[in-house]
């Protein structure tokens, strides 16, 4: 009997560290190594070279990717994505905070692709909250098994702290504590002496129930 077995799986849209297929694709991919210098890798002011780049960048099918892997690679020089080194400054700055929840979704299913502080915490959230073991995220990130057992420590006490507080304000309660504040408010205002609002621990607690 014949079996016949297909792959309908959609392709990722999030590459792995190693994977750079994506560059045979691109359309400055074949170029002579010294054009691609003068325009990928121009001067500061060479105007004419940036707008040549721009133009081949601007029609890329895998602009995207580019762009990424240059993040990714903390890759500061040349241009990368049609965008030039000051263009990408404010996205380097920005990327160890970025939390794209695709990125953590694609690490949950296996990926090795590069994640923020902020995504790497989701995920390690995440995992704590699945029953994942130490090991099994120290294999799925690809870290130490000491330091996935520290990231691991730490998510249970956020999500201890989470649960502690959740849904823990009671609207009475709320309605007292602005009164002990009121009433704090008309002493220090008969006081000379000014205390500072950080002091107040009645607001204080309030404020901490409200954002956890």
């Amino acid at each position: 009997m014949r079996h016949i077995t297909t792959n309908d799986t959609p392709p990722p849209t999030i590459r792995g560290i190693a994977d750079h297929s994506w560059q045979e694709r691109g359309l400055c991919h074949g170029l002579p190594v010294k054009e691609i210098d003068e325009l990928f890798f121009h001067a500061a002011r060479d105007r004419a070279a940036i707008d040549a780049a721009k133009a081949i960048c601007g029609h890329c099918p895998v602009k995207k990717a580019c762009f990424d892997y240059a993040l990714d690679n903390e890759i500061r020089q040349g241009m990368w994505g049609g965008l030039t080194e000051d263009e990408r400054r404010p996205w380097h700055a920005r990327v160890n905070k970025r939390l794209d929840y695709s990125r953590v979704k694609a690490a949950f299913e296996g990926r090795d692709v590069h994640l923020s502080a902020a995504e790497r915490d989701a995920v390690t959230r995440h995992a704590y909250v699945r029953g994942w073991s130490p090991e099994r995220l120290a294999y799925a990130l690809r870290l130490d098994l000491d330091w996935a057992r520290d990231l691991m420590r730490n998510a249970a006490h956020a999500v201890a702290d989470r649960d502690r507080y959740w849904g823990q304000v009671d609207p009475a309660e709320t309605a007292d504590d602005e009164c002990v504040e009121d009433e704090a408010a008309e002493d220090a205002a008969a006081s000379p002496v000014q205390v500072p609002r950080q002091a107040q621990t009645p607001a204080l607690i309030a404020a901490l129930r409200k954002a956890a």
